[in-house]
């Protein structure tokens, strides 16, 4: 929960007072004030900033900001807050808890995605050194070279072009993508999420390694949906603060 601000709130600090709570410099802290992600500082005869309590409070809430949504959305926020434009700092907001609804539901269809190849047998990439042409390949698994060239635009398969003739060719990991394609096809899955399907498990290396990744996958989006809630009741906090020091 973010810290409630004292009753004094035109206490002053110095760049390097801030800075220490975060472990940041206080050339950092100067940064994002002219970045407008803090609030514009007065100045001492001599030209030194004051920042006061209003400040930390701002700089807690952009870091918590950055934590849950990444620097840019962030910086985003916090400049609209800034200029005044409310919605617009929590429209940016609504971007990145529907960009998170889309990673679960993504999460979701991969999980059930590799639960149906485990039951239906993961094909395994074709023994030997091997190279199809779309022709071949389509003939193999029954389908027409459109249909292949479907998937490719969807990003499900990545043949690559034989340097000659400038034609496809499919080696055994493109084949073996394919059929897992052609397996989610037929159980019912659209070609979205047989792309994040494939892709996941070309990074994981296989679909038995793609079923540990998802539980790291889960744990992470569920610690971004936790700071978001976090990043949620700073912003409040500070909403409320800087109205009051409006007044």
């Amino acid at each position: 929960m973010p810290s409630e601000l004292p009753s004094e709130p035109r206490k002053r600090l110095r760049p390097v007072d801030l800075g220490r709570e975060h472990g940041l410099s206080a050339q950092a802290v100067r940064n994002y004030e002219q970045d407008g992600f803090l609030p514009t500082a007065e100045r001492t005869p001599t030209g030194y900033r004051i920042y006061t309590e209003l400040h930390a409070a701002a700089l807690r809430t952009f870091l918590a900001l950055v934590r849950a949504y990444g620097h840019a959305t962030a910086g985003a926020v916090m400049n609209a807050v800034h200029a005044g434009r409310t919605d617009d700092a929590l429209t940016a907001l609504d971007h990145g808890h529907a960009q998170l609804l889309r990673d679960r539901e993504t999460l979701t269809s991969v999980r059930g995605a590799v639960e149906h190849l485990a039951e239906a047998a993961e094909p395994a990439p074709a023994p030997g050194p091997l190279a199809l042409s779309i022709g071949e390949l389509g003939h193999r698994l029954g389908l027409t070279p459109a249909t292949l060239r479907t998937w490719e635009a969807a990003g499900i398969l990545l043949p690559q072009r034989d340097r000659a003739t400038g034609h496809r060719v499919f080696r055994a990991t493109d084949v073996r993508d394919a059929e897992l394609a052609h397996l989610l096809r037929r159980g019912g899955y659209r070609l979205p999420h047989i792309a994040a399907v494939v892709q996941q498990i070309r990074t994981a290396g296989g679909t038995s390694a793609l079923a540990a990744a998802l539980t790291d996958w889960q744990q992470r989006l569920t610690a971004r949906g936790l700071a978001m809630l976090s990043a949620a009741a700073h912003l409040s906090a500070y909403l409320t603060a800087a109205a009051g020091s409006d007044r």
